[in-house]
């Protein structure tokens, strides 16, 4: 089986064959809600303390011994929160994902407790990456989002500390309307850093994200053509999450230059196309509750009372979020529909029904497909 030389996890890219009704590619593991940040658009609307409830280190092994009913390979797991190095066992966590052969990152916050000295251990531990988030160009911007300041120095420093110990990261920038006009600048930073990819994350109105506003459809269809052409000369990936319409920008302006169905489809970018919430995609909340992404809050059971490879495979949600003639208006009659299928989790956001279609996405479908 080929695969990138990226590790899995946080902005992951599908190897060859992978059959997402089998497995996701991605296992987003939320540890903890609590965190000593505050930020104004978080998902987990994370809070100082741990809520009761958590899952116990035991489980959490009985858990990941559960794995092995994916088949082989496992989905990766990032490890997310709240912060996850606010569990005081995250350690042996980490060394019961490794001895199970499951390969692991970690989105920590940036606070005092990610030290350099914190991320070599990391990296003894096996992370294979981390993600850290710059949400501004300027201390201003960015601590007015996260809550703390200094955060903006702090994550500066991180990100030079983790290529220092040799610890791949994602940066992860927040796209709003407030945020948009800031993003050259936000490149024109981390340009001058070390990076393995820039994911930019278009707000979905969940949690603490109700505060912010979304990108209007017609500016958020500008700003990804803009990417799309800045990955072409950027010195690491660029990527967007909650944004699947920048893969049918890509392969349009592909087939602008004359390839076809199939070329485009043999492309490194297009390892990418079709996952999505519950379609390579799942996650698990800190009370053991799965949904089909952090950001589309729709349980379909619990891995206390049901392993979690059958939820993923057989719950009728995740079902229908795996067949995109399942979804609905332009979503369900778009030519793009297997490369894209839209962000389910905004399509929920806006309309009560995460198979309708994607209000960010302005396109007008040509064909059925």
């Amino acid at each position: 089986m080929t695969t990138t030389t990226a590790p899995h996890g946080i902005g992951a890219v599908r190897p060859e064959n992978w059959a997402y009704d089998r497995a996701p590619m991605i296992v987003y593991w939320e540890l903890t809600n609590a965190c000593g940040l505050a930020c104004r658009h978080c998902r987990a609307t994370a809070m100082p303390d741990p809520a009761p409830g958590e899952l116990t280190l035991a489980e959490i092994e009985e858990h990941l011994d559960a794995f092995a009913s994916f088949g082989e390979p496992k989905p990766h797991i990032v490890f997310t929160g709240g912060d996850p190095l606010r569990r005081g066992d995250l350690d042996d966590i980490l060394r019961a994902a490794a001895s199970r052969g499951v390969g692991v990152s970690l989105a920590p916050a940036v606070t005092g407790l990610l030290t350099r000295d914190r991320m070599t251990e990391l990296v003894n531990l096996g992370v294979q990456a981390i993600s850290l988030s710059l949400d501004g160009s300027t201390a201003e911007l960015h601590d007015g989002l996260r809550g703390v300041p200094g955060t903006f120095d702090a994550t500066l420093e991180a990100l030079d500390a983790a290529a220092e110990v040799g610890l791949p990261v994602q940066v992860n920038t927040l796209v709003t309307d407030t945020t948009a006009d800031d993003l050259a600048a936000v490149y024109e930073l981390l340009s001058h850093k070390t990076l393995q990819r820039w994911s930019l994350f278009f707000l979905i109105s969940i949690g603490r994200g109700n505060e912010l506003t979304e990108l209007p459809a017609g500016k958020a269809e500008q700003l990804m053509r803009w990417l799309g052409q800045l990955s072409r000369e950027a010195p690491f990936q660029v990527k967007t999450t909650e944004a699947m319409q920048y893969r049918r920008i890509a392969a349009q302006a592909m087939m602008k230059a004359g390839r076809t169905r199939e070329q485009i489809e043999a492309a490194p970018m297009a390892r990418g196309f079709g996952i999505r919430d519950g379609n390579g995609i799942v996650f698990i909340s800190h009370l053991g509750d799965v949904t089909p992404s952090g950001f589309l809050p729709i349980s379909v059971g619990n891995i206390k009372e049901t392993p979690l490879a059958e939820l993923y495979r057989d719950a009728p949600l995740m079902r229908s979020l795996r067949d995109p003639s399942s979804f609905k208006g332009r979503c369900g009659i778009c030519e793009f529909s297997q490369w894209c299928g839209g962000s389910r989790a905004r399509a929920y956001a806006w309309t009560g029904d995460p198979l309708e279609s994607d209000p960010l996405c302005p396109y007008q479908p040509k064909v059925a497909g």
